[in-house]
C-alpha cells in the first residue's frame, strides 16, 4: 500500500477535481483505492455522494458517519481512534468521507505537536491518528493505494496528513498566487518532515503504536486547468507555466542550477486542460468526465473531448502510478 497526498497551499487550483479523476481511473486501472477526504471543506466527499447520501452521512441528530466519527474520542478524550466508516462507491473505489466538524481537531493537532518532543505518548496518539485511521481503513478495504485530498493551507491538519503521505503530487495553476503557494509549500515540507524525524526519535521505547515513516516524498507536479489554442497554452498562461520548473527544483526539491524548460522538465507529471463544459455534465450524471456517454448529453464535440479527457487522465494516473512504484524522474 502506497499513500499519496495531492497537496497545494493555494485554493482553486483544481486539486479535488484531480483526485477525483485519478481515483476513478486508478480503478479503471485495476488499482483498489482508498479516496480519503482530510479537507474540511469536504469536497472530495461532495463529488463522489449525492445529496441523499450527504444526508445520511451527515445527520442533523446522531453521529456523522465520516472521518469525525474516527478522532471524535480523541476530541472529547474519551478514548482512541474509532473504526473507519467506509462508503464504497464501486467495487474497486472505497471513501472515507470528510466532514466540517474536522476543523474541531486542529487546535488539538497544534498542541501536541510540541509535547511529542517530551515523550508525550497522549500527544502521539494524537499526531499519528490520521496515519492509523488510514492504515486501518485501507486494511479493511485491502486498497493498493491510498489518495489523500487536503485543504489549501499550511495547518496542524495538514502537518498530520502529509506526515501520514508516501508521496506528494502538487497541483498547479499557471498564475501568481498559485507559483507563489508552491514557493511556501516546498519549504514547509521540508521543515514537516525534519521535525518529525525530530519527533520520531522522541517516542517512547514502550510505546507499541504504528508510525508514520513521514516521508511526503515530492513526486512531481500537475499544471491544471490552462487554455489551449492550437493545442499550445495561450500566451498569458505560457508565462507562468514557464517559471514552474525552476520554483519546483529550487524550493521544493533544494537543486541547483538550471532547470529544463517546461515541455521538457522531468517534474512534471502532466498537464490537464479545462473541461468545463464537460463538468456540468459530469456533476449531473455524478460521473468522471471521462465517463460520459450520450445518454449524459456528451455528443458531438462532446464526445470527442470526453475520449481525449479519458487519455489524458490514464496517462496522467499510469505516470503516477510508475513514480510512486520508485521508478520517478531522475533527480540528477
Amino acid at each position: 500500500m502506497k499513500t499519496i497526498a495531492f497537496f497545494n497551499n493555494k485554493g482553486g487550483v483544481g486539486k479535488t477535481t484531480l483526485v477525483y479523476h485519478v481515483a476513478w481511473m486508478c480503478a479503471e486501472l485495476g488499482q483498489c483505492v482508498l479516496a480519503v477526504d482530510f479537507d474540511p471543506q469536504a469536497n472530495l466527499t461532495t463529488m463522489f455522494l449525492d445529496e441523499d447520501a450527504l444526508e445520511r452521512l451527515w445527520p442533523e441528530e446522531g453521529k456523522n458517519q465520516s472521518i469525525l466519527t474516527c478522532i471524535s474520542p480523541i476530541i472529547e478524550g474519551e478514548g482512541d481512534i474509532a473504526e473507519a466508516p467506509l462508503q464504497q462507491i464501486c467495487p474497486n473505489i472505497h471513501l472515507l468521507p470528510g466532514d466540517l466538524g474536522l476543523s474541531q481537531f486542529e487546535d488539538k493537532l497544534s498542541d501536541s505537536w510540541p509535547r511529542c518532543l517530551d515523550n508525550d505518548k497522549a500527544a502521539f496518539r494524537v499526531i499519528t491518528a490520521f496515519y492509523r485511521i488510514i492504515f486501518s481503513a485501507a486494511e479493511a478495504a485491502n486498497a493498493d493505494i491510498v489518495l489523500m485530498d487536503v485543504g489549501p493551507n499550511l495547518g496542524a491538519i495538514n502537518r498530520a496528513s502529509l506526515i501520514a503521505s508516501d508521496h506528494v503530487v502538487m497541483p498547479l495553476a499557471p498564475g501568481l498566487f498559485s507559483l507563489q503557494g508552491l514557493r511556501n509549500l516546498g519549504p514547509t515540507l521540508h521543515t514537516w518532515r525534519d521535525s518529525w524525524q525530530e519527533r520520531l526519535k522522541k517516542k517512547p521505547d514502550d510505546f507499541s503504536i504504528p508510525m508514520p515513516a513521514g516521508a511526503m516524498q515530492p513526486t512531481g507536479y500537475v499544471v491544471m486547468q490552462h487554455v489551449e489554442r492550437k493545442s499550445r497554452p495561450v500566451k498569458a498562461y505560457q508565462r507562468w507555466i514557464s517559471k514552474i520548473p525552476e520554483i519546483y527544483r529550487t524550493r521544493v526539491l533544494r537543486q541547483a542550477g538550471p532547470a529544463n524548460d517546461a515541455e521538457t522538465d522531468p517534474n512534471r507529471i502532466g498537464l490537464i486542460k479545462n473541461y468545463q463544459s464537460l463538468m456540468p455534465l459530469a456533476e449531473d450524471a455524478r460521473k468522471p468526465i471521462f465517463k460520459l456517454t450520450a445518454a449524459d448529453g456528451a455528443i458531438g464535440a462532446h464526445a470527442a473531448a470526453v475520449s481525449k479527457c479519458y487519455s489524458d487522465f490514464k496517462c496522467l494516473t499510469q505516470e503516477i502510478l510508475r513514480r510512486t512504484n520508485g521508478s520517478g524522474p531522475s533527480r540528477d
